[in-house]
C-alpha cells in the first residue's frame, strides 16, 4: 500500500530529481522551447516540497491537491498548468484516502494523464509530454491487469516512458513552443518527454 508519507517522498525526491537535472532540461529546451524548463521544474517541486513540510497534508488527495495549487502558482510556461492538471485531477481521486493500492495507483496515473491530454489537446506523435505518459500508462495497465504490483506497475511504466522520450527525437512537433520552428524540431528530444521519465522513475522509488 501507497502511504500519505510515501506520497509526500515522492514530491521529495522529485525536487532533488528536478534541480540535478535543471540544467539538462533546460539546455533540452533552449534548443526547441524558451530555455526554462527546467528551471521551472526546479522552482515548483522545491516550492512544492516547501509547501508539504509548513502544511502537512492529513491524506493523499489533499497531499496532491497542494502540490498541484503550488505548481500552478510557481511554473511558468505550459508545464505548470500541465503538471499541476495532473496532480489536480489525480487529487480528485484519492480524496480522503490514506492508503493507495495497486488499483488506486493505476487510477491515480490513468486520472491525471486523462486531464493532461484534455488540457494540452496533445496526442501521441505530436512531440509532447503525451509521447512518454500514454505508453508508460498502457504498459502500467497491462502490468495491472497481469496481477503485477505496485513497483512492478511503475517500472513497466519507467520503461515505456523511456521509449516515448525516445521516440520524440525523430519527430516534428505539432503543439507547443515546438511547432513554431516546424522541420527544425526533428533530432531534439522533448524535455517535457523527459521530464515525464524523471516523475515516474522518482515515483517507482518512492511509492511501492
Amino acid at each position: 500500500m501507497t502511504t500519505v508519507d510515501q506520497i509526500v517522498a515522492w514530491i521529495d525526491r522529485l525536487e532533488s530529481v528536478y534541480v540535478e537535472n535543471k540544467e539538462y532540461l533546460t539546455e533540452l529546451d533552449s534548443a526547441i522551447g524558451d530555455a526554462d524548463h527546467g528551471i521551472n521544474m526546479a522552482r515548483g517541486f522545491t516550492a512544492a516540497k516547501k509547501t508539504l513540510a509548513d502544511n502537512p497534508p492529513e491524506d493523499i488527495g489533499a497531499a496532491l491537491k497542494s502540490v498541484s495549487m503550488t505548481l500552478i502558482k510557481t511554473v511558468g510556461g505550459a508545464s505548470g498548468p500541465l503538471f499541476g492538471t495532473f496532480f489536480l485531477k489525480a487529487a480528485a481521486k484519492a480524496a480522503g484516502q490514506s492508503e493507495l493500492d495497486a488499483d488506486g495507483i493505476e487510477t491515480l496515473f490513468e486520472e491525471g494523464i486523462l486531464g493532461i491530454k484534455q488540457r494540452g489537446k496533445a496526442e501521441v506523435g505530436d512531440k509532447t509530454m503525451i509521447d512518454a505518459w500514454e505508453p508508460a500508462l498502457a504498459a502500467l495497465k497491462e502490468r495491472h491487469t497481469a496481477g503485477a504490483s505496485t513497483k512492478e506497475l511503475l517500472e513497466a511504466a519507467v520503461g515505456a516512458a523511456e521509449k516515448g522520450r525516445d521516440s520524440t527525437i525523430p519527430l516534428v512537433a505539432r503543439k507547443g513552443r515546438a511547432s513554431y520552428l516546424g522541420e527544425r524540431s526533428k533530432d531534439h528530444q522533448d524535455p517535457g518527454a523527459t521530464s515525464v521519465v524523471l516523475m515516474l522513475a522518482a515515483a517507482r522509488d518512492t511509492l511501492a
